[in-house]
C-alpha cells in the first residue's frame, strides 16, 4: 500500500510501556526512487501504534571525501497503514545508490508526544536503474533540442598509437569491446555493464567531415557508416546529459540483431526505428541508387556504442592535422544533476 510521508518533526517523544520492534525487515519492487518494506511484529502493543519512523541514509562510502558535506539523514514518518508499504520519493532517493533502513513503531499520545520502540536491525539495500519508462523520458527531452539532422558518411574512433599497435600485435586486428564507465545519468543502466566500442560520427556544419580534433587521440580509425549500422543492426537510446556545459551528449547503441550487446539492450533500453528517429538514421537512397544514405543531429554529440568487435582491416587508421583537446573527454564525466534540459524527476 502506497503511504505519504513527510519528514519527521524533532519535537519531544516520550518513553512509556515498550512497543514491539520491528523485526525480519523485507525489501522488495525496488526502484530507481522507490521501495515496498514489510516487516514482523509481535502481538504485544500492536493495538497502540499509530505510525512508523523509517531511518533512511546513504551507505557510507569509505571512498568518499572526507571534506565534502555529508548527506543529511532522511526521517520519515507514515501513518501507521497494513504493511507492505511503499516508499517512494525522488527528493530523498536517488538511482543506482545503496542504503541503510531502520524502522520503529511508534503511539502518538493526545498531548502529541510520541511513545516509540526501539530501532529494528539496519537493512541495507541498493536503488534499481532507470527503466525505460525514465529513459523515454529522457528521450523525449533529448529530442526537444537535436535539431536537424546532416548527412555523414563514416564512424570515427580516436586513440592513441599505442592502442591500435596492440590491437594489430595481440588482439588479431580487431577492436575488442570494454565495459561503458560511469560518464552520464548515475541511473543508467549500461553504465559499468555493456560491452562495446564508442564511436564518434558528428560532422563539421562547414566541411560535412570529421572534425580534426579529438580528446581521446591523434590516431583515428575511420569505417564506412554502412559497416557498422545498416538493416541488420538495431539502434537504442542510452543516455542524455551534459557537463556543467552549454552542449549536451546523447548515448546510443548499435547492436547487430541476436547478438550478446543486443539481447541486453532489448530488455532494459528504448529501441528506435533506424529510418524514423531524432538522433541517428539509416535510410535506402532514392530509387536507383541502392545505397544506404546516414544522418545524425546537429545539436547534440553523438557517442555511438557498438557492442562487438571491430576489424581495423574494416577501416582505416591515420593521424589528424587537429589537437588532442583534453578537456572535452567524457570519461567517467559526472552529469549536472542542476540541468533543467536534461534531467528527469527522478534522481540524477
Amino acid at each position: 500500500m502506497n503511504t505519504t510521508l513527510k519528514d519527521i518533526n524533532t519535537g519531544s517523544i516520550s518513553e512509556m510501556e515498550e512497543l514491539p520492534v520491528p523485526q525480519n525487515i523485507k525489501i522488495s519492487n525496488i526502484t530507481c526512487d522507490s521501495f515496498r518494506i514489510c516487516w514482523d511484529m509481535e502481538p504485544r502493543g500492536k493495538e497502540r501504534i499509530t505510525h512508523y519512523f523509517i531511518d533512511l541514509n546513504k551507505k557510507e562510502n569509505k571512498n568518499s571525501n572526507k571534506f565534502k558535506h555529508k548527506d543529511v539523514p532522511t526521517k520519515l514518518v507514515a501513518k501507521a497503514v497494513p504493511l507492505p508499504m511503499t516508499v517512494r520519493g525522488h527528493w530523498f532517493l536517488s538511482p543506482r545508490t545503496e542504503y541503510t533502513v531502520a524502522v520503529q513503531t511508534a503511539s502518538k499520545q493526545t498531548d502529541g508526544d510520541y511513545a516509540i520502540s526501539q530501532w529494528s536491525e539496519i537493512i541495507e539495500f541498493c536503488t534499481a536503474d532507470y527503466s525505460t519508462v525514465h529513459l523515454n523520458q529522457l528521450m523525449q527531452k533529448a529530442e526537444v533540442i537535436a535539431g536537424r539532422m546532416l548527412r555523414f558518411s563514416v564512424f570515427y574512433r580516436n586513440q592513441n598509437k599505442e592502442y591500435f599497435d596492440h590491437a594489430r600485435e595481440a588482439q588479431d586486428n580487431r577492436m575488442l569491446q570494454s565495459v561503458k564507465d560511469n560518464s552520464g545519468s548515475h541511473g543508467s543502466p549500461i553504465s559499468g555493464k555493456l560491452e562495446g566500442l564508442f564511436f564518434s560520427c558528428n560532422t563539421e556544419f562547414n566541411t560535412g567531415k570529421p572534425p580534426q580534433d579529438s580528446p581521446y587521440g591523434r590516431h583515428r580509425f575511420e569505417v564506412k557508416a554502412e559497416t557498422l549500422f545498416n538493416p541488420d543492426t538495431n539502434l537504442y537510446f542510452g543516455d542524455f546529459y551534459c557537463m556543467y556545459t552549454a552542449y549536451h551528449f546523447v548515448i546510443l547503441v548499435l547492436a547487430p540483431k541476436g547478438s550478446a550487446g543486443d539481447d541486453f539492450c532489448k530488455q532494459r533500453l528504448p529501441a528506435l526505428d533506424i529510418a524514423d528517429n531524432r538522433f541517428l538514421t539509416c535510410k535506402q537512397g532514392e530509387a536507383g541508387d541502392g545505397g544506404l544514405v546516414f544522418h545524425h543531429a546537429q545539436d547534440v554529440i553523438l557517442e555511438v556504442i557498438y557492442t562487438e568487435p571491430v576489424d581495423l582491416a574494416s577501416g582505416t587508421v591515420a593521424e589528424i592535422s587537429g589537437h588532442q583537446l583534453m578537456s572535452m573527454s567524457t570519461v567517467n564525466a559526472k552529469k549536472d544533476p542542476s540541468c533543467k534540459t536534461c534531467n528527469i524527476s527522478v534522481g540524477r
